[in-house]
């Protein structure tokens, strides 16, 4: 009996199980993105410049299963006419916003942005106080000037239930792949 194996036989052992290892782990990573995500190409340019049109981003579903939507996050929601967007969360349960001289405000609050997200041009139904209700949010893309929003009558306050889950990542296009985190 010989207790010596050949180098040959080590290489093939070390790459197969290898191979085997990173199997798993792609079939893991599928399982995971399909039960828990999902995937979303975004339409318009209402969230430029952090996301344009055609990118695809990936979506965390399970992200409002075990927690709520919080001030800032980029989320997707359906809309009452079953067409998907992308937005970004500004008012929360509870939360009075308004838009008064082209400035956003929560709770009597200037809303502090970068890249001049604070200044919105047109009020839309903003221009009075909005007290969001329970489970009801108001969404704003980045691009004020170029979004169909909360501020307007076709879309309104956001229901917990429309919003499908929180942005993570755009996937595509390849050269720009990054993760989305909250401002």
């Amino acid at each position: 009996m010989d207790f010596y194996q050949n180098d040959e036989q080590n290489l093939v052992r070390r790459l197969s199980s290898w191979v085997v290892d990173i199997v798993v782990a792609l079939a893991f990573a599928w399982f995971c993105l399909h039960s828990f995500g999902t995937q979303v190409t975004v339409t318009g340019q209402s969230m430029v410049p952090l996301l344009n049109s055609g990118d695809v981003v990936l979506v965390n579903r399970l992200a409002y299963d075990l927690g709520k939507p919080d001030r800032m996050d980029v989320v997707v929601f359906e809309r009452e006419d079953n067409k998907t967007n992308v937005k970004r969360v500004i008012g929360i349960p509870g939360d009075v916003v308004q838009i008064r001289d082209g400035i956003l405000y929560v709770n009597d609050q200037r809303v502090e942005q970068t890249d001049g997200l604070d200044q919105v041009s047109l009020a839309g139904l903003a221009e009075d106080p909005i007290e969001l209700g329970e489970k009801e949010y108001f969404l704003l893309g980045d691009n004020r000037d170029s979004s169909e929003d909360s501020r307007f009558a076709n879309v309104g306050n956001v229901k917990e239930k429309q919003i499908m889950g929180k942005v993570w990542l755009r996937l595509f296009p390849f050269i720009d792949v990054k993760l989305i985190h909250s401002k």
